[in-house]
Formats: structure tokens, sequence, C-alpha cells
């Protein structure tokens, strides 16, 4: 190795603290709170919400209810 591939080395434990300890906290199950999670799942909701209500004023703009109009001549109704 070269000597400049060395010093490199010992200068990042120098700079990360060779004698401090390596500190890793482990989150519990009870201590895990997936707020970022649900953020996006309710975003992704949301963004569903708005498109099926687009997509159903584009379909049946100006016209009625066809589902219940066809019922109702169906069954007689109307």
């Amino acid at each position: 190795m070269s000597s400049a591939t060395e010093s490199t080395k010992t200068d990042r434990a120098r700079d990360m603290g060779a004698d401090e300890p390596d500190i890793v906290r482990e989150l519990g199950h009870d201590e895990y709170d997936p707020i970022g999670t649900l953020i996006l799942i309710a975003i992704y909701f949301a963004i569903l919400v708005l498109l099926w209500l687009f997509m159903y004023f584009v379909e049946f703009l100006g016209n009625g209810p066809t589902v219940v109009g066809s019922l109702l001549t169906v069954v007689g109704l109307a």
C-alpha cells in the first residue's frame, strides 16, 4: 500500500474518535412510531380519492346516475 492510503485511514480513525465507543440504540416495538409512513399512506389515499372524484365527474357529468336510472327502468318504477 502507498503511504497516502495509510495516512487517510489513520486520519479517518482520528476524526471518528477512535477512543469513543460506538453506541447503537435499538428501538423496541413499542418505541417505533411510524409517523412518516402514515403520512405517506394518507397522501396516497387522498390522491386516490381525488382522482376517483375527478373520474366520477368526468364520466357522469351532465348525465343522471346511470346505475340507479337503469335499475329503476329494469324494475319498472320509472
